[in-house]
């Protein structure tokens, strides 16, 4: 949208060849948009807090919902949850098969868990008859902190060859049962260990990925982190889906990731804002201006390209460039512009409730039906 021409060669790789699976309605691989997922941080036993959380997920752009079952007091609570949520869910499942049936039995979108944990052979196919009965996919998550005892001890500490190691084993596991509704996911702290074995692994198998930095951080740290781990895999056409772990609201896992998608040309829809960082040429609070604007338009659902500058040097190029801008002036006025061209002139403290008014109009316009 806006005036630039898009036209450029993109720095993106074409996607990476993938199975699809289905988690719900929502297509994960094969040439899907890559979908946004984040976790719930309340007690899966509390439905209506649950069910709070996953909905102002939804209505932040999340296309996916995890939520641990830890227990037996959780199991019970997902079929509430289930039947009320917007979005489709994964029950993430450690240790007891047990769970992972009742999650089943649920009406539970996805089931993460590895295999090989859950005991013997026989368990595991009790799970994966269930999962096929209920054309159920299966998540297998890797993490470099919790890798087997063993694959550690052969590589002497946790590594890219060993963390793709252990989702072989436990895709094997799954293989054996002739089950192939599989998606992977290999996360570490560390950059360069989770960039390492996504890459390895996309070059051995054609499952779909689930990409992460784990344990990123804060809302501030956390965010360069995965963006700086993630841009690069993503840039690279590998990943499928994505989460931003953050120390935080998860509410910012899902704006975050949104945010990253777009700026790499992953994702549309949703306002995009472009600000100018202030400078000493400004002569209005530019920085709590841009802050309420992309607050105020942060769940619009139909694409628009916004612009809020604050001086004329820069600011009528870049507000011009999008569906709607302003550019800030001295003397109290500003220029609103609607699709590369000034619109109006208007007192300063007016140019904002305009800019959004107008904003609001053009995305419900666009917003899918």
């Amino acid at each position: 949208m806006g005036a630039y021409d898009h036209g450029n060669i993109s720095a993106i790789a074409e996607r990476r060849k993938t199975r699809q699976i289905r988690v719900g309605p929502v297509p994960v691989g094969g040439g899907a948009p890559i979908a946004v997922q984040s976790m719930t941080i309340t007690q899966t036993a509390d439905e209506a807090a649950t069910l709070g959380q996953i909905r102002a997920l939804a209505e932040n752009g999340a296309d996916i919902v995890r939520l641990a079952v830890p227990d037996g007091e959780a199991a019970s609570a997902l079929p509430g949850i289930v039947r009320g949520s917007p979005v489709p869910l994964v029950a993430d499942i450690h240790f007891d098969y047990r769970l992972a049936l009742r999650a089943l039995d649920s009406g539970i979108h996805c089931i993460r868990l590895n295999p090989g944990n859950i005991g013997n052979q026989q368990r595991v196919r009790e799970v994966v008859k269930a999962a096929r009965e209920r054309a159920v996919p299966i998540r297998i998550g890797v993490n470099a902190g919790s890798l087997e005892e063993d694959i550690v001890a052969k590589h002497g500490w946790p590594t890219a060859e060993g963390m793709v190691e252990s989702a072989e084993r436990h895709i094997r596991v799954l293989e054996d049962e002739g089950y192939r509704e599989i998606k992977v996911s290999l996360k570490a702290h560390d950059i360069g260990m989770t960039v390492a074995a996504n890459r390895l692994f996309s070059r051995r198998f054609d499952y779909p990925l689930h990409l992460g930095i784990t344990e990123a951080g804060t809302l501030l740290s956390g965010t360069i982190k995965s963006s700086a781990g993630l841009g690069i895999l993503l840039a690279e056409g590998i990943g499928d889906t994505l989460r931003i772990s953050l120390a935080a609201d998860p509410v910012e896992e899902v704006k975050v990731a949104r945010t990253l998608l777009k700026a790499l040309g992953l994702k549309f829809g949703g306002a995009t804002l472009t600000a100018c960082p202030t400078c000493g040429r400004c002569s209005v609070a530019m920085i709590p201006i841009a802050e309420r604007v992309e607050q105020r338009l942060s769940t619009l659902k139909g694409e628009v390209n916004v612009a809020v500058m604050g001086c004329e040097v820069n600011g009528p190029g870049e507000a011009a460039a999008a569906d709607v801008g302003v550019a800030y002036g001295h003397g109290g006025v500003g220029l609103l512009f609607k699709s590369g061209k000034i619109v109006k002139r208007m007192k300063a403290e007016e140019l904002e409730e305009a800019l959004v008014e107008e904003a609001v109009r053009i995305s419900s316009e666009r917003a899918p039906k």
